[in-house]
């Protein structure tokens, strides 16, 4: 497992390969002005300690809603991987018959408190990683750097200054669908890449959408970006999958760390 300061996990350095019978998605490098980057998971392991407080949310939440079931973060994380806290929950509670219970009042409250309790567990769980910091700090030289999430940005805010990648992505190139949008809409939903776009005036080869989780490559996908997967930070028994699911996606390929991504882009 990572302890939050190195670009791989497990000791793997190369994704699986593209899965039997997939075809090439190749993309002109050349044409990529602006790189979109997914956050969690993709620019740092945050999916980890962010669940070890979402889950004690989460369960605060289903227990006020009278739902028996508990999570484990583990257990939270691989249901949840790549949506915010309020898609969650409101999947949560509409599997167990119970959405009528969870009034737009509750859930603004209970989405305010799952940022608070994350982002202020994620502001001492991470560290900058040299993996990432060295090769994404070359890439902005040639490359505008924005970061496109499905998390809050309070959340992104306490994760970016603990990385020591907040001078790299300001917060006027920060998007998140939880909070820039008019009104909330998680990934796979492409909404927020459209957002993103629109406010940076880049569309189709011109940006490169980074993202490690299969909701955020479709929703990149989905609005007509370019998307390498990257699985620098997937646990090593789940990455052959996961690069499985992410060609499938639509990805035009696949890296294993931001050096691969750089080199990829030279």
């Amino acid at each position: 497992m990572s302890d939050g300061r190195s670009g791989h996990r497990g000791g793997v350095t190369a994704p699986a390969p593209a899965p039997a019978g997939s075809e090439s998605r190749g993309f002109d490098p050349s044409a990529v002005e602006v790189l979109l980057c997914d956050a969690d998971g993709n620019l740092f392991p945050s999916e980890e300690p962010a669940f070890v407080a979402s889950a004690e949310v989460t369960n605060r939440c289903l227990a006020l809603l009278g739902i028996a079931r508990r999570y484990e973060p583990e257990e939270l994380r691989l249901t949840s991987t790549g949506k915010n806290f309020r898609s969650t929950i409101v999947d949560l509670a509409q599997q167990t018959g119970l959405a009528d219970a969870l009034t737009r009042e509750m859930l603004e409250r209970w989405v305010a408190e799952e940022k608070r309790a994350v982002s202020t567990h994620l502001a001492r769980a991470l560290r900058p990683d040299p993996a990432v910091l060295e090769p994404l700090t070359r890439l902005e030289r040639r490359f505008g750097l924005a970061a496109v999430s499905s998390s809050a940005l309070g959340r992104l805010d306490a994760c970016f200054t603990a990385t020591g990648l907040a001078d790299l992505f300001p917060p006027e190139r920060r998007f998140s669908a939880e909070d820039s949008l008019p009104a909330p809409a998680s990934k796979p939903d492409p909404a927020i890449y459209t957002f993103a776009g629109r406010a940076l005036g880049v569309a189709g080869a011109r940006g490169l959408a980074i993202e490690d989780s299969v909701p955020g490559a479709l929703s990149a996908v989905a609005a007509g970006f370019v998307t390498i997967g990257n699985v620098a930070f997937v646990a090593a028994d789940e990455r052959r999958e996961r690069v499985e699911a992410l060609y499938a996606a639509g990805v035009a390929d696949v890296v294993a760390s931001w050096s691969e991504l750089e080199s990829m882009l030279t």
